[in-house]
């Protein structure tokens, strides 16, 4: 065992956690740990993973992904027709579906959803995945007609997104800004039934739920009861899972991973399909950071190989392209090599010379600029790992840390030079088009990037029929972006959900980032 891991079974061992083992805690309520909450729980209002992966559970889209992370399979749609031009989507809805209040679905609420998702009004920062929309609109009961601009190839995958998650439209109406903070109604597996911010979130099984996706064995939840609690610190998480205080995490600390992997009463589901990337981004129109030269130094500033061994103890791979491989259309350009003295010698060649504090000068212009970050464990570390990099080369990087809860919000402000994030994806364009198309300017496009050639190739990748004219556009910009130096490809995090003996049926997922995705095969032992 690691020696992280065995302080904390040590600290277990003299009841570092204080009550005995089900000390209050409701044998019927399956309990997920995770390390931090969201700020709502609104399908069109965050992207932030922590909401996603409640909102698989509480509602359903038109698709669903299979294991592999592309197969599209049925959803609320049961099946779908396609005009030949590509502009044209039926969707066959499932009859007998219910919303968890017993009103039942129909085509009405789900041209209402997506209508929601792309309306001006709403100022959706995921408003783009619902592709080109002329209009949608229920045909019948049970058939929608989504009628596009253009083509757009990636439809039917961006329709299995917790985004674009079907709604009550009373609920939606009812609540207002509330919807998603004091109530929700979906049609999911499970029924909200009440939050504490920054502590937990109790979902109620939904009763009469039969119409889970084809990836599950069951269409049916198995559990009464499933409370999503917040444990910020990475070792009380892990104490808490060996002391019985809870039952499944995708969240544990990458130290104890290996610890795990031989600890009896703890198994470990992986996805080698899994698609969630850590990079450094820069806003662009800021001051330093703004200069390509900057950029391309604090680039050559950082060891990844080493960053991923002492930040993810190598549960996760050190990243060289913006695009992981493992995602459809990912090319291997190459970001600039680690050479510390090279970007020394660039700075300098460039006017950047070191001040009397170590930090470089230009014109007047101290080499500094300001980090937001999450105050998670993750985030914490990578940004002292790469503060102590950039100082090396004489650039220095002030870093602000914000609790989840605000810290979307922050991020899509104009007070910061970088940020840090972690990201999931589905395929290349989805990637370069959620942070570089200019639509997405402030949020999520932080880095300011404003191109009309980048707009123009994700245009083009995004109405081709031909897989060859889609990939050769996504070539080029992906060559374009990296010799940019827009971001910092940090680590591509392995996904491992971490269950008891207690629950049977887990399997990582890993669509959006979220391990448990729906959890329909999840029940616990007698």
């Amino acid at each position: 065992m690691t020696r992280a891991f065995t302080l904390v079974l040590a600290a277990l061992m003299l009841g570092a956690w204080g009550a005995g083992p089900a000390c209050g805690r409701d044998r019927g309520a399956l309990v997920i740990l995770r390390g931090s909450d969201s700020d709502n729980y609104d399908p069109v209002r965050s992207t932030a993973r922590a909401s996603g992966e409640v909102l698989e559970m509480m509602g359903d889209t038109l698709t669903s992904m299979d294991w592999d992370l592309k197969t599209v399979r049925p959803g609320l749609a049961q099946s779908w027709d396609v005009s030949p031009g590509g502009l044209t989507y039926v969707f066959h809805l499932r009859a007998g579906v219910r919303f968890c209040d017993g009103r039942p679905m129909t085509a009405e609420d789900v041209a209402y959803s997506l209508n929601r998702l792309v309306a001006p009004a709403t100022h959706s920062p995921v408003a783009w995945r619902a592709g080109p929309v002329e209009t949608i609109t229920a045909s019948d009961p049970l058939t929608v007609r989504y009628q596009l601009k253009r083509p757009y190839g990636e439809l039917l995958a961006q329709l299995s997104l917790f985004f674009t998650t079907i709604v009550d439209r009373h609920a939606v109406e009812t609540l207002g800004r509330d919807f998603g903070v004091r109530g929700f109604n979906g049609t999911g597996p499970y029924c909200w039934g009440g939050w504490q911010p920054r502590q937990e979130l109790v979902l109620h099984r939904h009763r009469g739920y039969d119409w889970g996706p084809p990836v599950y064995h069951s269409p049916v939840p198995q559990i009464d009861t499933i409370v999503w609690r917040v444990i910020p610190d990475d070792t009380s998480r892990l104490i808490a899972l060996q002391s019985d205080q809870g039952d499944v995490s995708q969240y544990m600390p990458y130290y104890a991973i290996d610890g795990i992997a031989r600890t009896s009463g703890l198994h470990l589901a992986g996805q080698p399909a899994y698609r969630f990337d850590y990079i450094l981004g820069f806003k662009i129109t800021k001051p330093v950071v703004g200069d390509p030269v900057i950029r391309r130094a604090l680039q050559m500033a950082v060891d990844r190989k080493a960053l991923a061994s002492a930040v993810f103890f190598g549960q996760a791979d050190a990243a060289d392209d913006y695009i992981n491989p493992n995602a459809p259309d990912a090319v291997p350009v190459g970001v600039a090599a680690y050479d510390p003295e090279g970007a020394r010698r660039l700075l300098e060649a460039h006017g950047w010379v070191l001040g009397p504090d170590g930090v470089r000068v230009r014109d007047g212009q101290r080499a500094s600029f300001t980090l937001y970050a999450f105050s998670d464990p993750t985030d914490t570390i990578l940004s002292e790992v790469l503060q102590a990099y950039f100082h090396k080369v004489g650039i220095e990087m002030v870093v602000q840390l914000w609790d989840a809860t605000i810290g979307w919000s922050k991020l899509g402000t104009q007070e910061f030079g970088a940020f840090i994030m972690g990201y999931p994806y589905f395929s290349a364009h989805e990637a370069l088009n959620l942070f570089f198309s200019s639509h997405n300017i402030p949020t999520p496009n932080r880095m300011n990037w404003r191109d009309p050639e980048t707009d123009r190739l994700l245009a083009d990748a995004s109405a081709a029929v031909d897989p060859a004219v889609r990939r050769d556009a996504l070539t080029r910009l992906q060559e374009k972006l990296t010799q940019s130096d827009l971001w910092i490809p940090l680590g591509r995090e392995k996904l491992w959900e971490v269950s008891s003996d207690r629950v049977q049926g887990v399997r990582a997922h890993g669509l959006y980032g979220i391990g448990l995705y729906k959890g329909l095969d999840m029940r616990l032992s007698p």
